[in-house]
């Protein structure tokens, strides 16, 4: 279910998303912007509200992308879905079909009995295009419903105490998750490796971490340098990425030339392993999720064995979690895996937050993984997600970091009580452990620390 929530966001325009998760001013259309819309759009089109940065782009804009990028706006709200639905048949335009069709995802999923309209341009629309997005779309449709009763069944087998029953069905949930939307991910590439060592239990280690980064921007180019530069002076034992490692679709083949401009070219001088994990953005492309899993076998430097998966070093368990793909038989893997661990201290990371500043509380990682964390007596959390750094209030010995900083455009706060540091910086996190110390620090691009909290153990 989480990943549809995923595609359904992945309806939106990237400039509507991007604003509504930054959270900065918006104000009505300019009657310049209005006056340009097709005659049918306008009155509909003055309930819409963007920032002042994206109304000056898309004044800049043909008229026919300036009507997409309002149609997707008005696509967001229930009474616009429902005049772009019935303004569908009348478009005479084929793109803008097809935006109509992506922008009133959350509708579709919402009132079955609109459905037929999609069949019908599935079907018989003249241009071959909109019926492809309208498959896609009642593709998604379908998955979802047939997730929604999987996930019934799985609370039936809980609640009945049915372990051996919430194995099996937990499985067959992973299985459909292997359907939805276009993601072309082979089910023998989701099994985790047994738990490996990457260093000696007995060392000290150094660890470097963070999340949304691939875009090729100069405040990613900026970042890297830093990280570098920190490591000469620092040196890291191995590295963690959180997520959203390439936008905005993740990455089309292990081929990829992003390969080498915005992964070797900057993180390769470090001379260091990183275990990567994927972000919504790396779940983006059919290929992608593949892509970075099978890169491994190519590159020095990036290790992605699957999804989610665990390892060793020093006195830590790591346990890398898709959190993105987030379904019963992961979370059985995670709860058998910590249980069995015998290292002095626990870390979980992964790409969505938990707790933030930014975005606030997630709902479902709250009711499906918080509970595993707690009960297991994890110690961190880190993930990416919100594009700036932030620690949250521990909860039960379980203490929150928010390392999104690599390079993406940064994200502005929401007021929130659970918050002990934030700030909006690109930067990265730095972990040091021995058995009886855990220290997670943020590091700004300056090279200097921003913010330190230290765990301890065994006084």
């Amino acid at each position: 279910m989480c990943k549809l929530l995923v595609t359904s966001v992945l309806f939106l325009s990237p400039l509507l998303s991007f604003a509504q998760e930054r959270q900065v001013p918006k104000h009505a259309l300019s009657e310049a912007i209005l006056n340009r819309l097709p005659a049918d759009y306008r009155e509909h089109a003055k309930d819409v509200t963007a920032t002042d940065p994206q109304q000056a782009h898309a004044a800049q804009m043909s008229d026919e992308e300036l009507a997409a990028f309002v149609i997707t706006a008005m696509g967001s709200k229930p009474e616009g879905s429902e005049f772009l639905v019935g303004e569908l048949d009348k478009e005479p335009s084929a793109k803008l079909r097809a935006v109509i069709v992506q922008a009133v995802g959350r509708h579709w999923f919402a009132h079955p009995e609109s459905q037929k309209v999609l069949e019908q341009h599935a079907t018989s629309d003249p241009d071959a295009g909109v019926s492809m997005k309208a498959l896609e779309t009642l593709r998604r449709i379908r998955m979802y419903e047939l997730n929604r009763m999987v996930e019934g069944r799985l609370a039936m087998a809980a609640a009945a105490g049915d372990t051996a029953g919430q194995t099996e069905l937990g499985k067959e949930e992973e299985l459909s998750h292997l359907f939805v939307g276009e993601t072309m991910l082979p089910a023998f590439l989701r099994v985790p490796p047994p738990v490996f060592s990457v260093k000696p239990a007995d060392q000290p280690i150094r660890v470097l971490a963070f999340g949304d980064f691939g875009t090729g921007s100069p405040a990613q180019i900026h970042t890297a340098k830093a990280m570098v530069d920190y490591h000469k002076l620092h040196p890291f034992d191995f590295g963690l990425t959180l997520g959203d490692n390439f936008y905005s679709r993740g990455m089309m083949s292990p081929d990829d030339p992003r390969w080498q401009t915005q992964w070797e070219q900057l993180y390769g001088p470090m001379g260091i392993k990183f275990y990567a994990t994927l972000g919504n953005h790396d779940w983006g492309s059919p290929d992608s999720p593949a892509a970075e899993i099978l890169y491994s076998q190519k590159s020095p430097d990036w290790r992605m064995p699957a999804p989610y998966y665990t390892f060793t070093a020093g006195a830590v368990q790591f346990f890398a979690f898709d959190t993105v793909e987030i379904n019963e038989a992961e979370l059985e893997w995670l709860d058998a895996e910590l249980k069995k661990s015998t290292a002095p201290w626990k870390v979980v990371y992964g790409h969505y937050h938990i707790y933030s500043a930014t975005r606030l509380d997630n709902k479902v990682l709250i009711d499906r993984l918080l509970p595993v964390l707690k009960k297991d007596h994890v110690d961190v959390y880190l993930n990416g997600h919100d594009h700036n750094l932030q620690e949250e209030k521990p909860e039960d010995g379980v203490h929150f970091f928010v390392s999104g900083g690599g390079g993406a455009g940064l994200y502005e706060f929401n007021p929130y009580d659970r918050t002990i540091f934030k700030q909006k910086l690109n930067g990265f996190t730095v972990l040091e452990a021995d058995p009886k110390h855990l220290k997670i620090s943020f590091v700004g691009t300056d090279g200097k620390e921003l913010h330190q909290r230290t765990l301890s153990k065994g006084e």
